[in-house]
């Protein structure tokens, strides 16, 4: 079991700075990727941002050059530097776990934390 929880959403200015943090805990060893995900009202859950354990990124067309995912190993932490936000931004964003056991792979997710960018 990997439990996530996130925390750092709010409401920002266009053009402005967010940090999302997500930290997990339970089974950390059986992580094999972390990822952010957003779903906007009326719009499929997509995704934002992901790094796997190797350490490479992967980001939404939408976010390159705005957006940065990083990790903090020692504290089991994910984050996501959000800047020069948009309207288009605002969305509830969930953190996500993909984890690998000899029992099978499963996925985890946290409750989700609101960005509101608006003026």
């Amino acid at each position: 079991q990997v439990q996530l929880v996130e925390s750092g959403g709010g409401l920002v200015q266009p053009g402005g700075s967010l940090r999302l943090s997500c930290a997990a805990s339970g089974s950390i060893g059986s992580i094999t990727a972390m990822g952010w995900y957003r779903q906007a009202p009326g719009k499929e859950r997509e995704l934002v941002a992901s790094i796997i354990s190797g350490g490479s990124t992967n980001y939404a067309d939408s976010v390159k050059g705005r957006f940065t995912i990083s990790r903090n190993n020692a504290r089991n932490t994910v984050y996501l530097q959000m800047n020069s936000l948009k309207p288009e931004d605002t969305a509830v964003y969930y953190c996500n776990a993909d984890t690998a056991t000899v029992s099978g792979n499963r996925v985890y997710w946290g409750q989700g934390t609101h960005v509101t960018v608006s003026s």
